[in-house]
């Protein structure tokens, strides 16, 4: 098997550090994206040359255009192209400015989507490329006092669903990653930020903070040999639930949403009318 180059955003911290320190470790070589040099100073310290260390914030479209292509110009080639910068933002739909939903959403969902739109053309003319874009358990159910940041993660899965159909016959694969709770900086201030609160949910916001303290976190260096083992695949899948928790959260909600269908389906029929034909 071929070393593999990876373009990983948001490497300076996180599952993007942990991930690129994996491959770089067996011997792939890594563009390793940060918003900020001294961040990812040090991986340049520790692998050489396997490592190109680029500035890029990604709600820069010209930033992430040069990006991505300065990588591949560098290397050659770009075999795994990894978005994984993102925030959370804390607020009910209330309290939430909308400038901050907007923030969230460059971010999130267009960050990804300009990374995409910027390798796509490369790994098109390769053939050949994987994009793997992380999601969260949160883009398939959704949870009070982050639901803009679920918002931005079911936008992020339903990108990855339609990119799979459209490059698939270019020989380009996708996958989606969808963490569960690991102990990660995830909530720290420099991946959150948090709305102005009003009293009236001050009680709901006890309640969730409260279960998130004592909710039982997975080990984040656990997860580098899974993603190595999705890239290395032939056949990798469009979703792979990081971490033991995600399976039962979705067999939960997606038996909730089925029941729920089912016990309105007769409405649902009758809603259809009756059928029209175009001739």
């Amino acid at each position: 098997m071929k070393n593999k180059v990876w373009f990983i955003t948001g490497a300076s911290r996180g599952f993007g550090r942990i991930w690129a320190e994996a491959a770089l470790s067996r011997g792939d070589k890594v563009a390793a994206t940060a918003r900020t040099p001294e961040s990812i100073a040090n991986l340049k310290e520790r692998f050489g040359d396997a490592v190109m260390p680029l500035v890029l914030d990604v709600t820069d479209p010209r930033q992430v255009e040069h990006a991505v292509r300065q990588a591949h110009a560098h290397f050659g080639r770009l075999d795994v192209v990894l978005n994984n910068a993102g925030y959370t933002l804390v607020g009910t739909a209330e309290e939430a400015d909308e400038s901050d939903v907007r923030a969230l959403f460059d971010a999130n969902y267009f960050g990804t989507l300009r990374v995409i739109q910027a390798a796509l053309p490369l790994l098109r003319q390769q053939g050949c490329g994987h994009i793997l874009g992380v999601s969260s358990a949160m883009g398939i159910v959704a949870a009070p006092l982050i639901g803009f940041y679920c918002a931005s993660k079911w936008a992020v899965e339903a990108l990855h669903d339609s990119l799979a159909q459209e490059v698939k016959d270019f020989g380009i694969k996708v996958t989606l990653l969808e963490p569960g709770a690991f102990a990660t900086d995830f909530g720290s201030p420099l991946s959150m930020k948090t709305s102005q609160g009003l009293e009236v949910y001050a009680e709901l916001r006890n309640q969730v903070f409260g279960r998130l303290s004592t909710a039982e976190r997975g080990d984040p260096q656990a997860t580098a040999e899974a993603i190595l083992q999705i890239v290395d695949a032939q056949d990798p899948p469009l979703r792979f639930a990081v971490g033991a928790g995600v399976l039962p959260l979705v067999r939960e909600a997606y038996a909730d949403r089925l029941a729920a269908w089912e016990a309105w389906e007769a409405v649902s029929n009758e809603a259809q009318g009756t059928p029209i034909s175009h001739r």
